[in-house]
């Protein structure tokens, strides 16, 4: 269990890839291993004996685990302070509790790979390769010109080309034939890229995904589909909502995994075997049993379906962040000190985040009508009069 070694204030600490500490020579070439009997992994069609069951780590990479994961749960903290001082308007869906699996999943990726995902989308930002800056994120966010969406994107549809980052979708479980389009570029244009697909336990019952699968399967796509299953869909579990709850099992054709989505490690190793059989084989269906801490979304208080003690128990016991803590400092790989200059270095990083969102200009009124068609020949059907036949709008 993980509380005893830290204060509960630690458990809202958070941290980031790029930063650099110069270690102790003794820390830093020592190696420790991590094993996964805890929780087990449930296999579906796997042609092997899958995934390793126990990992090496060391000093730096459990720091480097440590500060992104921190940072993701930092921004998230912010968003809920910025939604509930009217800074965010619409939706926000928060990640909290969640982060081990983009973290540890993205840590297997390459910059070359591609990511999609649905509404709760800001962490998935922050971990992909070549981090996207979190100015940009939370200028996104309040809705400024500076975000990485020019502001007309918002909380549930972020996205970053640079990165190959394609969302943040809102319609439940649309990113997944989105996803299986991207995947079939790859293939077609022999990149050796892989893509992957995110979605929820509340999306895992779509038409859609279903019909992704099938055409998937068809070319042997080098997708990676991946229900990050915290649970608890919008007001109601999984129990409720679910024939069965065993969604790796779910594609049938397609080989299919589920493991502890808490454990950032054990999310990097089932990544590595995910990715080398996507790229050689074709498709895979990966379950991450996680948890998140906040509702649904800021409507959903997220207690009204499970108690309190419970989400406290996950929260002293299988935190993503407490963990890498733990490892931490039960193996004298890092001291407190230590850990407490990541937490203020992260805090300090969201804090000017926040504040250059906050002093961003909002789009322009002619942004209204950018990137809504490939071609600006056209005329949007209402805005007849407000066009003058070059392109261009009258506000």
């Amino acid at each position: 269990m993980y509380a005893r070694l830290s204060s509960s204030s630690r458990a809202q600490s958070y941290s980031l890839r790029y930063f650099s500490a110069t270690p102790p020579a003794q820390k830093a070439t020592k190696s420790i291993t991590i094993g996964f009997d805890q929780e087990p992994y449930a296999f579906h069609n796997v042609p092997d004996q899958g995934p390793a069951t126990s990992t090496t780590t060391n000093r730096d990479e459990l720091l480097g685990f440590y500060r992104e994961m921190s940072l993701m749960r930092r921004i998230e903290i912010a968003a809920d302070v910025a939604y509930k001082k009217k800074q965010i308007r619409g939706f926000l869906h928060l990640y909290n509790g969640q982060e081990a699996v983009a973290s540890g999943l993205e840590s297997a990726l390459k910059p070359t790979d591609h990511v999609i995902t649905a509404y709760r989308c800001h962490a998935h930002m922050i971990s992909r390769r070549c981090n996207t800056d979190p100015k940009l994120i939370m200028a996104e966010l309040l809705g400024k010109d500076t975000g990485c969406s020019r502001g007309k994107g918002g909380s549930m549809h972020m996205y970053n080309e640079k990165t190959n980052f394609h969302g943040g979708n809102g319609i439940v479980g649309a990113q997944v034939p989105i996803g299986t389009g991207i995947a079939w570029s790859q293939k077609l244009n022999k990149t050796g890229a892989v893509t992957v697909i995110y979605y929820g336990d509340g999306a895992a019952n779509q038409g859609q995904i279903f019909e992704a699968w099938n055409m998937a399967k068809i070319h042997n796509l080098p997708a990676i589909y991946v229900c990050e299953n915290n649970q608890y869909g919008m007001g109601t579990s999984v129990d409720r909502a679910s024939a069965t709850p065993d969604f790796y099992t779910r594609g049938q054709f397609i080989p299919g995994i589920r493991y502890n989505g808490m454990n950032v490690l054990q999310s990097r190793e089932v990544a590595k075997y995910a990715v080398e059989y996507a790229k050689t084989t074709g498709p895979i269906l990966l379950e991450a049993k996680t948890y998140r801490y906040k509702g649904h979304s800021m409507s959903d208080p997220g207690t009204t379906y499970r108690s309190r003690e419970e989400v406290e128990g996950v929260r002293l016991n299988r935190d993503p962040i407490l963990q890498v803590e733990s490892w931490l400092l039960s193996n004298n790989l890092a001291t407190e000190e230590e850990l407490k200059e990541i937490t203020q270095e992260v805090k300090k990083i969201i804090d000017e985040a926040v504040s250059f969102a906050e002093k961003s200009a909002s789009p322009a009124p002619e942004e209204l009508m950018t990137h809504v068609l490939e071609s600006e020949d056209y005329v949007i059907k209402g805005t007849e009069g407000l066009h003058n036949g070059k392109g261009e709008y009258a506000f």
